[in-house]
């Protein structure tokens, strides 16, 4: 991997990432065009830059929520999402430990990669359908918008899109569903960061790929994501998440035909 390489991934993950348009999607699909062999653990290491991002952004939210913990007040605006964040991350660390891996090998191929691009298109898609109802998260919806974030592993399937569609579709108000999917992600990416380092903590060694590439790729990330997330919340508060879907259909059409002509 050359720099130039490790630039274009960087972008890729800190715009695809906040975008409901999967940043594991885009970087198989770049890293197979430069005809690179990339572990997991790479992937997983750019999304530590957009989890410094999310703990930066978030950071009154994360204070309220915490200090909402200590004081064991679960009924105010920030200590409702507790208890939806812990139940939402159960089904999430499920499928991680169980069939993670499966998903992530399995539905890497361009055929696959074009379905789920076209399935994340169709979430996008109802959502603009949808009325807000309510600004709570219940049980059952944080169980299955974890379960949408464990989903989210196969690799064009968007994590943000299918969290913040499941909500909105369930009548969440759309400035919850927001906080609440990113908030969720946290310690989905911890955990992940964890059991990949633990699991291939020597791959990046055997790839060829350097410190210096793995920093140009962060620093790239976190550069590009705070512009990218601001855009998302934008076009949330406008009204017009489901635009997304225009581009999810049209990439996802695209691998279809390549795999169809054979590539």
């Amino acid at each position: 991997m050359n720099l130039l390489q490790s630039i274009t991934l960087g972008l890729i993950q800190g715009t695809a990432e906040w975008f409901p348009i999967s940043s594991t999607g885009h970087l198989r699909v770049a890293e197979n065009f430069f005809g690179l062999t990339v572990p997991l653990l790479f992937d997983v290491l750019l999304h530590l830059g957009t989890l410094l991002v999310t703990l930066i952004y978030f950071r009154g939210a994360i204070k309220n929520l915490l200090v909402s913990l200590w004081h064991r007040d679960f009924h105010s605006q920030d200590g409702r999402l507790i208890v939806p964040i812990i139940v939402g991350s159960i089904p999430t660390a499920i499928i991680a430990a169980t069939i993670g891996g499966q998903l992530d090998a399995h539905f890497s191929s361009l055929l696959w990669l074009g379905v789920w691009f076209i399935a994340s298109g169709a979430m996008l898609l109802g959502t603009k359908f949808t009325a807000e109802r309510t600004d709570k998260i219940s049980v059952p919806t944080a169980f299955l918008v974890g379960a949408m974030q464990g989903i989210s592993i196969i690799p064009s399937a968007s994590r943000s899109g299918f969290t913040i569609s499941t909500m909105l579709l369930r009548g969440v108000k759309k400035e919850i569903a927001f906080n609440f999917s990113f908030l969720l992600s946290i310690p989905a990416v911890i955990g992940a960061l964890g059991l990949t380092l633990y699991q291939e903590h020597s791959s990046l060694y055997a790839a060829g790929i350097g410190t210096l590439e793995i920093a140009v790729a962060l620093a790239i990330t976190v550069a590009v994501s705070f512009v990218a997330l601001k855009l998302l919340e934008k076009t949330l508060a406008a009204k017009k998440f489901y635009l997304f879907s225009i581009y999810c259909f049209a990439i996802g059409a695209v691998m279809l035909a390549l795999c169809l002509l054979g590539f």
